[in-house]
């Protein structure tokens, strides 16, 4: 195990430096780059000389500073040494300039994380049960109907959703539930199970709009991994044995069926996060995604590099813990070295 453990993580860290590798290399390669901004040509015609020239030289400052004025490979060697070796990811070039870039991303990471399980709760906690309904009624009228809801479902799209449910639910709508901004009011004077209440009661309709499209798909991956194993010869000997039905398909076939689900589990969070973005933009939530798509616009490479480098972890803790969930689904799995 220990050896096992050892080998995925070097892996691990050959696949990260690899990605960030490829990233740098695009974003080096495609057109533009913070330097050659506005923010940084005066004031049009109106700015006199001598602010073009002060510009012009914190324009080659902040070249230096990025390196850009050098070869990609050299310039990713600079920037790797820097983040392993200080555990630095630089200051923000365009976002907010001279701001840290650690300190920006661990200020939006929390908001981002609670809603993002909050949605994977809620994903996984609605998907299995109606999978595993589905499966037990298969080709009856019930499994029809939930298979046109839930294709139905999964066919709508993201923003069109959001603005709905913000117009219906949230205040100013038909149905004022939920506050239309992220700001929590008095703040200051409540304690803390108090505020991660008020907290919640802000994520949850986001969580619910972030979560319907991977609920519907991840309801029909349920159905069809018990369908299959329905149909084995271990479950009519479990029936032959006198079991009843819910213990049939809770403690065998969807046991077995959990392989499927540990599986998915591995690609579920990375996509969840970046696909945040737009809730995050039409709720006003100041999370990762927003700070994603500034950082995107403005060409920010140290802050995209720290992203860069969040996302692959998190895909790669992602496929590590699906190895470890393997083992306590079936025990006859074993991590070989």
């Amino acid at each position: 195990m220990a050896a096992y453990i050892i080998k995925r993580s070097l892996l691990a860290i050959f696949t990260l430096l690899m990605i960030l590798f490829v990233s740098y290399a695009l974003l080096r390669l495609a057109p533009g780059d913070p330097t050659r901004s506005d923010s940084f040509a005066g004031n049009g015609q109106q700015g006199t000389i001598d602010a073009k020239s002060g510009a012009l030289h914190e324009n080659t400052s902040l070249r230096e500073k990025l390196a850009l004025d050098k070869p990609v490979l050299t310039g990713f060697a600079l920037w790797l040494r820097a983040a392993v070796a200080d555990g630095d990811f630089g200051s923000s070039a365009s976002v907010e300039p001279g701001r840290s870039v650690t300190g920006m991303i661990s200020e939006r990471l929390p908001v981002t994380l609670k809603l993002n399980l909050l949605a994977i709760l809620l994903t996984y906690l609605l998907a299995i049960p109606i999978g595993v309904y589905s499966a037990s009624r298969a080709g009856g009228i019930a499994d029809r109907t939930m298979e046109f809801l839930l294709f139905v479902l999964y066919s709508l799209p993201l923003m069109w959703v959001g603005l709905l449910l913000q117009s219906l639910f949230c205040e100013g709508g038909k149905f004022p539930l939920f506050p239309l901004n992220s700001q929590i009011a008095n703040a200051g004077e409540l304690n803390i199970w108090q505020y991660q209440l008020a907290e919640l009661h802000i994520l949850i309709l986001p969580a619910v709009c972030l979560s319907y499209a991977g609920f519907a798909g991840l309801s029909r991956y349920a159905r069809s991994s018990v369908l299959q194993n329905i149909n084995s010869d271990y479950i009519r000997t479990a029936y032959a044995k006198g079991l009843g039905t819910h213990t049939v398909l809770w403690n065998h076939a969807f046991r077995n069926a959990l392989i499927t689900m540990i599986t998915l589990f591995s690609g579920i969070l990375p996509s969840l996060v970046s696909g945040s973005l737009l809730i995050e933009y039409i709720f006003g939530i100041p999370g990762m995604g927003s700070l994603s798509f500034n950082a995107l616009e403005s060409r920010d490479y140290p802050l995209l590099m720290a992203l860069f480098t969040f996302t692959g972890a998190l895909t790669l803790a992602g496929i590590f813990i699906s190895d470890l969930l393997y083992m306590a689904a079936d025990p006859r799995i074993r991590l070989h070295k």
